[in-house]
């Protein structure tokens, strides 16, 4: 919680460097939170101040992608798996969110010249499909393949626990991304990076509490 509130804090009293129109450069839009509107960014001209980015901070944004992504694909179960009113519409606020997130973030990464995948070594090998990583997960927080495969095959108010407990699993992985980022020397300082790792702070927390909030009201209808 302390973490959260200091980059929250940085990111409200920070002031990011100014940024000059390039008109040979497409703009960077990077997404506001829920119920901010968007933010235009263009790449900076001879002169102005900018934070170079670290080899961290770029595999931080491709693992994001990656992560984000699966965030997604579990949100798209929903229209088969679930009626619940109340899940189904933290799923369309988490697919909005996210969704917008991923686009900003390969743009940031097109816009730093960077790929937006990064080179595991094993040649674009899936590694979830490998014998013996049915367990595994491919970073912090994400579903493991057995994991994605019993969320696919529940139904109803098995799906809903599923989702939830799945989700605040996934939302906690990323915000420790997002701690080890910063424990990086010299990372996480680049301003759109460092605005955006604070909004997703602040989003997947809130949703994290939700997600709690809805799991405990689960427990008390069980009970009566």
């Amino acid at each position: 919680m302390a973490f959260r509130l200091s980059l929250v804090c940085a990111a409200l009293f920070t002031l990011s460097p100014a940024i000059l129109l390039s008109q040979q450069t497409a703009p960077l839009v990077q997404p506001g939170a829920p119920g901010q509107p968007t933010t235009t960014l263009t790449k900076p001209t001879v002169g102005t101040a900018v934070r170079a980015v670290t080899d961290a901070d770029v595999k931080f944004m491709q693992d994001m992608v990656m992560h984000h992504s699966q965030a997604v694909e579990m949100v798209g179960l929903m229209q088969t798996n679930t009626r619940n009113p109340l899940l189904l519409e933290l799923g369309q606020r988490i697919k909005i969110s996210q969704g917008d997130e991923i686009l900003f973030m390969k743009r940031w990464l097109d816009f730093h010249d960077k790929p937006i995948a990064a080179d595991n070594g094993m040649g674009g090998m899936d590694m979830s499909t490998m014998p013996g990583m049915e367990d595994t997960p491919m970073m912090p927080g994400m579903l493991s393949p057995r994991q994605m495969t019993a969320l696919r095959n529940a139904k109803g108010l098995a799906f809903d626990h599923l989702f939830l407990t799945g989700m605040i699993q996934h939302h906690t992985g990323a915000l420790s991304m997002v701690k080890d980022l910063f424990s990086a020397p010299g990372s996480g300082q680049e301003p759109q990076l460092f605005d955006f790792t604070a909004d997703v702070v602040v989003t997947q927390q809130g949703e994290i509490d939700s997600m709690r909030n809805m799991l405990a009201s689960e427990k008390q209808k069980e009970k009566h």
